[in-house]
């Protein structure tokens, strides 16, 4: 991998992690489309640790929310008690959302690695993240914001981000569409899937250290996965202010069809070769 690629495929990581179109989709697709002959054996852990700069990104955007969050639960737990403590209670209910796709990514590590190198896999689970996508929107009545949501909200759109952990299926396309489907408005069904991220994503940043350890002349990477790192921190920045604005006023229809028709050529092109 060169310095170049990192900073194509960090970039292409802050633009799709938080719109609903799969990054880990496109972070395949790039190599695919362009014929990178990339080493596998660094793909996957590059994948995951760039997340990474992703995650740096939602934590300094959300820092005001997180910050409550942490002593909302502090003041809770000083208390014993949740009455009139909103912060608290969203902390507990991203925790309880996160422990679905934890559990399911241990299970199953070794199988999401190998759909990471496969171009058809992610064309057929675009395809149902297009689907996703359309049903929220036909379904979802978007009358309810965060206060609203419940224990059961938070495990639905739990169990709804188990399946991003394969390679184009949104996580959070998955996610949002899960709480629209519970009747989330967009905007706050996106801040939920947003905050739900940061448990996710350190989790899998913890899971590839020992893939990471294991790559030939790491310390020769190192550099080339930094620039890829600082690459999805900016720009992924910018995707989740860009986003939160765009869904007060417009729908998913517009990435149901981008998924959708990006998900049939990868199809149509795979078979072709």
């Amino acid at each position: 991998m060169t310095f170049l690629q990192s900073i194509i495929l960090g970039i292409v990581q802050g633009i799709t992690e938080f719109l609903p179109i799969s990054s880990s989709a496109h972070l395949v697709l790039v190599p695919f489309f362009f014929n990178w002959n990339l080493d596998e054996q660094v793909v996957f852990p590059f994948d995951v640790l760039v997340q990474l700069g992703t995650l740096l990104a939602v934590i300094i955007y959300f820092w005001k929310d997180i910050w409550q969050i942490l002593t909302g639960c502090w003041k809770a737990l000083l208390t014993r008690s949740l009455k009139d403590n909103e912060p608290a209670r969203l902390g507990l209910l991203v925790v309880l959302a996160t422990v679905p796709a934890g559990v399911f990514g241990v299970l199953i590590k070794d199988q999401m690695e190998a759909a990471f190198h496969s171009a058809l896999a992610v064309g057929i689970f675009l395809l149902i993240t297009a689907l996703l996508l359309f049903l929220a929107e036909w379904l979802g009545k978007c009358t309810r914001n965060l206060s609203k949501l419940t224990w059961l909200d938070a495990i639905i759109i739990g169990l709804a981000q188990t399946l991003a952990i394969f390679p184009g299926v949104s996580r959070s396309g998955s996610t949002i569409s899960a709480g629209m489907l519970r009747n989330i408005e967009r905007p706050a069904a996106a801040r939920f899937s947003f905050l739900m991220s940061i448990p996710i994503f350190v989790a899998a940043g913890v899971l590839s250290i020992g893939d990471l350890i294991e790559i030939p002349n790491l310390s020769s990477f190192l550099p080339i996965l930094a620039v890829g790192f600082i690459a999805s921190a900016v720009v992924g920045y910018l995707s989740i202010h860009w986003l939160l604005s765009f869904l007060n006023k417009h729908s998913f229809k517009g990435f149901a069809t981008y998924c959708t028709i990006l998900g049939l050529i990868t199809i149509g092109v795979y078979a072709i070769r």
